[in-house]
């Protein structure tokens, strides 16, 4: 039975919102869902950089930003590793300890200059927990070969056709494998 549900695609193409919009519908019918969000955020129509939002807390913090004095460098954005390691990692290893559905956006070039949240995407992989995610279209690390590889993985990639309609997929079997896990015990 698959356990991982992460979506693909191009930039721009909604995998957040599709991501967000399962969430949001799972938590309205009462089902507990945490873990890591990310936004772009926007200044006069120009993206200075991107957030990072606990989904079960609202507290957020910088993942990278145009301005950001220091750290690993990502195009024109500088990645904010503490933010990351304070808000993001931790809103991932909460939700592995008291959710029922993880949700991590995104596993991408920024995040994955950090250690700790590598470690966070295991333990969460290697947990018995449902994970609904997004994985960077370009991102190459050992940490998505592991998850690529997994039975318990399945990946979809967000296309103009099947946007709209994305997130109900990913909440039926979402739905499906809770059911099923509630069965068994």
């Amino acid at each position: 039975m698959k356990r991982l549900f992460f979506i693909t695609g191009r930039p721009g193409i909604g995998k957040t919102t599709v991501l967000l919009n399962a969430a949001e519908e799972l938590k309205s019918r009462g089902y507990s869902v945490g873990g890591m969000i990310s936004r772009e955020v926007r200044e006069e129509g120009t993206r200075v950089g991107f957030e990072i939002v606990d989904f079960a807390t609202g507290q957020r913090g910088w993942l990278a930003h145009v301005n950001q004095p220091a750290g690993p460098q990502v195009s024109k954005y500088r990645v904010n590793l503490h933010d990351l390691d304070h808000t993001g990692v931790k809103a991932i290893q909460n939700a592995l300890k008291n959710t029922e559905v993880i949700i991590i956006d995104e596993i991408g070039l920024m995040e994955l200059f950090s250690s700790t949240f590598k470690q966070a995407i295991k333990d969460v992989v290697d947990s018995q927990k449902l994970v609904l995610g997004v994985i960077h279209h370009s991102a190459r690390d050992p940490i998505i070969d592991l998850i690529k590889k997994r039975n318990d993985t399945e990946i979809v990639e967000v296309t103009m056709e099947n946007r709209q309609h994305l997130h109900n997929l990913l909440i039926q079997k979402t739905i499906q494998f809770l059911k099923e896990k509630e069965e068994t015990k």
